[in-house]
């Protein structure tokens, strides 16, 4: 267990199951499988029945638990307000990674703080939590073609040709977790504004 008030909580956000792999909106929970194989870790099922899988690391002397919710994206909350109070983890070290359909496709923004923009896992947290004083990586995710639904178009799939690009884009998002947790999230937020350009 994880008590050092500098640790990190990163946390890719996803709806469980087979049938939700590889959609848009399961972007933050993919960019975490990455960051976990370039690492050589393996999630665990949460103690204290929190409803999450988690990995704890050390990278460069910088702790960190890397967790992925259990729950349906809408109830994100559920799962992360126990991960930050087991792990004794507050909001400006925690880094949400979802996708945003207002983000370019293909870009990379941090932010701090802030609405929940409509994504329905970030407002889950910030009820919660009671505040927005957390770190969030959008990934862009491209928008929802004429008059189609946004809540439809994030719950389907990448098309073939964007397959290839976003394949990158996680890459790099992988990178940027890592320097959030070794830098914090001045710095991961400049890293990913030059790996936009």
């Amino acid at each position: 267990m994880i008590t050092d008030s500098s640790a990190s909580l990163v946390v890719g956000l996803r709806n469980p199951g087979t049938s939700y792999q590889q959609t848009r909106h399961n972007i933050g929970a993919v960019v975490v499988d990455r960051f976990l194989s370039d690492h050589g870790l393996i999630l665990k099922r949460a103690r204290q029945g929190i409803r999450a899988d988690v990995a704890e690391t050390n990278l460069e002397g910088h702790r960190a638990v890397i967790a992925v919710p259990r729950t349906f994206m809408n109830e994100s909350g559920q799962a992360v307000a126990p991960l930050m109070k087991y792990y004794g983890i507050s909001g400006d070290r925690m880094l949400v990674i979802h996708d945003d359909i207002d983000v370019p496709f293909g870009k990379l923004k941090i932010s701090e703080g802030g609405g929940h923009g409509g994504n329905n896992g970030v407002r889950s947290i910030i009820g919660s939590i009671d505040g927005d004083g957390f770190w969030r990586l959008k990934v862009g995710v491209g928008r929802p073609p004429g008059s189609m639904d946004p809540a439809d178009f994030v719950l389907g799939r990448f098309r073939t040709e964007e397959r290839e690009p976003m394949d990158v884009v996680v890459y790099r998002a992988a990178d940027v977790v890592a320097s959030f947790i070794t830098h914090g999230g001045d710095h991961a937020r400049q890293y990913a504004g030059e790996l936009n350009d």
